[in-house]
């Protein structure tokens, strides 16, 4: 291959990121060259939506409906898969890595599933996957993980995974309204989907900490079993509560190492963090992720997490570093999971039971005397120490009202017995909520 037949790019899926590609592929077809010494061209796409004008100049490109015919064809030695989604995608990657096409990917989902089988076949058949965009969509945290930070024991990954999530608790905070008035904005302004609930429900942050726990432990993704919790039931007093003590509420992505040999952690669910800390001042639609290796330290990773642009950057980049091999005939320079996918562990999670934390817990009862007592008598009984309470305003004869504790570090198990039993109280009106507390960062 000449350096000006350069190397031949093919793309599945020609929506808003698809369509982000070719954008960069083209406009910046100039920078990339001198970057790699010979140029990366786009020469087919396939997408079922052949008719749509996407405002993009495709002369020289081939554009069908023919996903088969682009995998097949010898001028493509990357494919690039953004059609999103499971089966069709897994189809369509198998058969790239079957007729020895490297595959650059952004879906997160797809890997968080089928990432096992998909990485094995790739490993037997001598390409690469990449998936850079897969997580924090522009921010190169992954190659950080798998190259930069290779020499390190990591200790923990933290992030705010998820811009729709990030951008509705900060508007709820900051607007005092409530969660379903915020998310109906946030549909309205294009930030969250029709159907927000892989959103909400935390599910698109753990298929993207599956991904960065495999790759900061060595373990095989195992998503299925990662406890998860949305924001939904996120209340404006409990930001108010969160800010009077310090804190600020984010859906934090959390996996930590508990030491060589033992179970590791791995959670997703709303968290309060110092407002002082580098996490809690990232707002909006913004990401970050932090990451505390033994040699490095604390390190973090910011910016946009979602978007055309953004998400393209991240797959042109992928696709550079691949062309790069293929040119110098070295695939698989470096594993995708930062470990040979034969080394990968499978190390079982952690129990959330055995979590040790402080928590936040919004209780609502009828405003009467010795309810209180009741409801600290019943953490009390299971060595769940108390460290603030609060009761905002009062209620009339017979009317329930907010009853906010703040407790000391507990077992998890522990707590989750106590408000059992606070629950079941006559009293008690509605069931508890609970927020864990982070307070190291």
């Amino acid at each position: 291959m000449s350096s000006a037949e350069g190397v031949g790019v093919g793309l599945l899926g020609f929506g808003t990121i698809g369509t982000g590609v070719a954008k960069v592929l083209l406009r910046n077809a100039a920078i990339i060259e001198e970057r790699l010494g010979f140029p990366l061209r786009l020469v087919r796409i396939a997408d079922l939506d052949t008719e749509t004008d996407r405002g993009v100049d495709l002369d020289g490109i081939r554009f069908d409906d023919d996903a088969e015919g682009l995998i097949a064809d010898p001028e493509v030695r990357i494919v690039i898969e953004l059609i999103g989604g499971y089966d069709v995608a897994r189809r369509f990657t198998l058969q790239s890595i079957e007729a020895g096409k490297h595959v650059v990917t952004a879906n997160k989902a797809l890997l968080a599933l089928h990432g096992n089988e998909i990485f094995s076949a790739a490993e037997a058949r001598g390409v690469d996957v990449a998936f850079e965009a897969a997580v924090g969509g522009g921010i190169p945290v992954l190659r950080a993980l798998r190259e930069g930070l290779s020499a390190n024991h990591i200790q923990a990954v933290e992030g705010i995974l998820n811009g729709t999530t990030n951008y509705v608790l900060t508007q709820m905070e900051e607007s005092g309204e409530d969660f379903e008035v915020v998310l109906k904005r946030a549909q309205e302004l294009g930030y969250a989907e029709a159907d927000p609930t892989f959103d909400v429900e935390g599910v698109d942050a753990a298929h993207k900490l599956a991904l960065l726990a495999a790759m900061s432990f060595g373990v095989r993704i195992d998503f299925k079993r990662i406890p998860t919790e949305g924001i939904r039931g996120l209340e404006p007093l409990d930001f108010q509560a969160a800010a009077d003590f310090g804190y600020r509420i984010k859906l934090l992505a959390i996996a930590k190492s508990k030491g060589e040999g033992r179970p590791i952690e791995a959670r997703v669910h709303p968290t309060l963090i110092p407002s002082t800390s580098m996490l809690a001042n990232v707002d909006g639609a913004m990401n970050a992720v932090a990451i505390r290796g033994d040699a490095v330290g604390p390190t973090l990773y910011y910016g946009a997490g979602a978007g055309e642009l953004p998400t393209a950057s991240a797959v042109v980049g992928d696709l550079m570093e691949i062309a790069r091999e293929i040119r110098r005939d070295a695939a698989q320079r470096v594993s995708p999971l930062s470990y040979p996918h034969g080394e990968l562990k499978d190390n079982p999670l952690a129990p959330l039971g055995e979590l040790t934390t402080r928590c936040y817990l919004r209780f609502t009862a009828v405003d009467r005397p010795g309810v209180l007592s009741h409801i600290t008598g019943a953490l009390g009984e299971e060595g769940v120490g108390i460290q603030s309470v609060l009761q905002p305003g009062r209620g009339e004869a017979g009317e329930s009202v907010p009853v906010l504790v703040f407790t000391h570090p507990a077992q998890e198990s522990a707590v989750r017995r106590a408000l059992e039993t606070v629950d079941g109280l006559p009293d008690v009106t509605a069931p508890t909520r609970l927020i864990r507390i982070e307070d190291e960062l």
